[in-house]
């Protein structure tokens, strides 16, 4: 299994506990950007910049997958992508996106975008904080835990 993360919108609150859990698991990381993002020491940590470009880590990170492997991303039509391939991926608040929900997510993903197409100002998701690390880092405790093989 190796970890990817869809680094150019990573919370730095999140950098720490991804780097002492694979630490913890000793399995490789593969950080991928399209700009230099710095997400701590380990020799377990690769990382991968692309060009500039709407899609160019996302498409890269699908490239590199292998089934089982996981991708912590934000990104919807990224997880969807991922879970097409057998891989698994969550999110950075710790939601886990499997085949039962991630259409529930592109749904409402692509209304909230029509909603402010047509000038609608939503205000966007709260801002990220430290009970969000917290859910992340439990949630990924949890499937490293199920899914690791140490």
């Amino acid at each position: 299994m190796t970890i990817f993360v869809d680094g150019d919108a990573f919370p730095n609150l999140l950098k720490p506990i991804v780097v002492r859990a694979v630490e913890r698991v000793q399995i490789p990381l593969v950080l991928v950007s399209n700009k230099p993002v710095r997400l701590g020491d380990s020799a377990l940590i690769e990382t991968v910049i692309v060009e500039a470009g709407a899609d160019a880590a996302d498409d890269r990170i699908v490239q590199m997958l292998s089934p089982g492997d996981l991708v912590i991303t934000a990104d919807i039509p990224l997880a969807d992508r991922v879970l097409s391939k057998a891989a698994h991926a969550i999110d950075h608040r710790g939601e886990r996106y499997t085949p039962d929900n991630i259409k529930q997510y592109l749904a409402m993903r692509n209304l909230m975008e029509t909603v402010r197409d047509s000038g609608v100002v939503t205000g966007g998701p709260k801002p990220f904080g430290p009970k969000d690390a917290h859910a992340f880092a439990n949630a990924l405790h949890r499937f490293l835990t199920e899914h690791a093989k140490a």
